[in-house]
């Protein structure tokens, strides 16, 4: 069922505050296209060629659908920032802007005349986010960067594959959608200052510490207990039961993280007396005997299909799930109810289910969005912004 359309006569919490938008491909996108979700006045500055995700597949009728689902409800100007007229533009632009989001190589927009320091004066108001690889300082700042080198930086990348076998990438461009909500959470942060003081600041991202920020267990093992973390595949690295297992026809995933956990567990397999078995009596024993627990898991679910053995372990308030694609996540019952998705109208490709940010805000509405712009689309309107008097 698509989401309905959000009450006209109810602001969305970002009604009002005007994003001037220069990134591009993934990280800073997601970062904008949740500010539009819920409401914000997002311009998209593109150059000529337009942004990078324009020319990446999968395609519908020649447009991107990538570009469709990364930039939906924004507006779009195509300027050459290496132009005097543009640059004039876009410091007259921000006269009547909230915040600033750019993620070129660090240090482009000091070459363009539109580093932080050369607009704050003029500005002070302004939130000024800067997204890149690595950030405004250190030894990699220079490095380009796209998901898989994060990755493979961060240590996600060898904390990820079953034991014995290679270093895997994720399934998703986990660094940069970790880049993007750090991003959006740095700019709502520097606004709610800036409502106090109204002072703006510059707010640097980088994808590397996004990514390795996103693993608390990791840095914990590392930092605070010395270990180096080795794969484990689909086993908990340190809890058990925690991970996937057989059932006779496909794999199953289960969550035991305590005792009472445990010997409910213990029940519902048919093994009561392993609570008292001295291999299994603390999480951390049940860990290290992970191998000889799993035997026991596998004579149980081995002969049941996998929605029987979920049901039984449902039933008994234990963590349980199939393993579900991800076309049958999104059209789940969940995930509709949810609204986890909702539909635009393009004017080229008709009706798009595209994603919507996922935070549920009282009063506010979801769906009723825009679909992306196409390339400069927006250009006389947004130009018209600057005959008009500032907003309040």
């Amino acid at each position: 069922m698509p989401t309905q359309p959000p009450n006209s006569q109810t602001p969305q919490p970002l009604s009002g505050v005007r994003v001037l938008d220069f990134t591009r491909v993934l990280a800073g996108p997601y970062c904008t296209a949740m500010m539009a979700d819920l409401g914000a006045d997002v311009i998209k500055v593109e150059a000529a060629h337009g942004d990078d995700y324009r020319h990446i597949g999968p395609f519908k009728d020649g447009e991107s659908l990538l570009f469709q689902a990364i930039n939906r409800g924004k507006r779009s100007i195509a300027l050459d920032l290496k132009s005097p007229d543009a640059i004039a533009t876009v410091k007259a632009l921000l006269a009547d802007c909230d915040v600033l989001i750019e993620n070129f190589r660090p240090g482009v927009m000091e070459k363009l005349g539109l580093s932080y320091d050369a607009l704050a004066k003029d500005f002070p108001h302004l939130v000024y986010v800067s997204v890149s690889g690595f950030g405004q300082t250190g030894p990699n700042t220079k490095k380009p960067a796209y998901d898989i080198i994060v990755q493979a930086m961060s240590g996600l990348m060898d904390a990820t594959g079953e034991p014995d076998g290679a270093p895997t990438m994720v399934g998703e461009a986990l660094g940069d959608v970790a880049g993007g909500l750090f991003a959006a959470w740095g700019t709502m942060v520097a606004l709610f200052d800036c409502s106090r003081t109204g002072l703006g600041r510059h707010v640097d991202v980088a994808l590397f510490d996004g990514l390795v920020s996103m693993m608390p267990i990791l840095a914990c093992r590392t930092l605070m207990g010395g270990e180096t973390p080795v794969r484990t595949g689909n086993r908990h690295p340190l809890s058990a039961p925690f991970g996937t297992y057989p059932a006779a026809d496909g794999h199953f995933a289960l969550a035991v993280l305590n005792d009472r956990l445990f010997a409910t567990f213990c029940d519902v397999i048919g093994q009561p007396e392993l609570v008292q078995d001295a291999r299994f009596t603390s999480d951390p024993l049940r860990r290290e005997n992970e191998p000889a627990l799993a035997e026991y898991i596998d004579q149980w679910a081995g002969s049941l299909p996998v929605d029987q053995v979920v049901h039984h372990l449902s039933a008994a308030g234990i963590p349980a799930s199939s393993i579900q694609s991800v076309a049958q996540a999104w059209a789940s019952p969940q995930a509709v109810e949810r609204g986890l998705a909702s539909t635009v109208t393009h004017p080229d490709l008709g009706v798009l289910n595209v994603p919507e940010q996922p935070v549920h805000f009282n009063g506010a509405g979801r769906g009723g969005r825009k679909p992306a712009p196409a390339l400069n689309a927006d250009a006389g309107d947004i130009l018209n912004l600057l005959n008009k008097e500032p907003r309040a």
